[in-house]
């Protein structure tokens, strides 16, 4: 919290004549980042009429991907529940299952009106996953610079659009 507050340039205890409690301070935080991710994926998932299932899925890689790299304190702490219980504040809800339907809104693009939580739980485990290998993982210390880490990224994704994309033909 004081480096939030160092960060803002006020003083350690400033946020919290805003705030009751830190807890609150981070539900902001989760709130606005799923905000933003909402809003990342929503814009993905529109370019699925420009260039088909392997565009959104790249632009759905992109939006996850880059929103964990250039906010990865934020990224950090909307996915830990001890920190911010989401179901105390109803705005931090609506904003994390803003960001889920946007993931749901994926899947049944991809394929084709078809939706489970298996497929979600998929595509979601995979930017997911690969974020945070590169913020808190080996992939992290092998690919130093965020440039690196960007075209990676890309590149792990590209090859998972190719292999859900090619595979889509083979579901029963």
């Amino acid at each position: 919290m004081r480096e939030v507050a160092r960060r803002a340039g006020v003083t350690h205890q400033a946020p919290y004549h805003h705030f009751p409690d830190k807890e609150s301070i981070v539900a902001e935080l989760v709130t606005e980042g799923f905000e933003v991710l909402s809003r990342r994926m929503a814009l993905a998932n529109d370019a699925a009429a420009e260039g088909g299932k392997p565009e959104v899925l790249r632009r759905a890689a992109e939006a996850y991907l880059g929103f964990a790299l250039e906010h990865p304190a934020v990224f950090r702490v909307m996915f830990r529940p001890e920190l911010c219980d989401a179901a105390r504040f109803p705005r931090a809800l609506a904003a994390a299952e803003g960001a889920r339907a946007e993931c749901e809104r994926l899947v049944r693009i991809v394929h084709d009106g078809r939706f489970s939580q298996a497929l979600a739980s998929m595509h979601w485990a995979h930017v997911h996953g690969l974020a945070c290998l590169v913020l808190d993982g080996p992939l992290g210390a092998e690919l130093p610079t965020e440039e690196a880490r960007r075209a990676h990224l890309m590149e792990a994704s590209a090859h998972f659009a190719a292999l859900v994309v090619g595979g889509l033909g083979h579901q029963t």
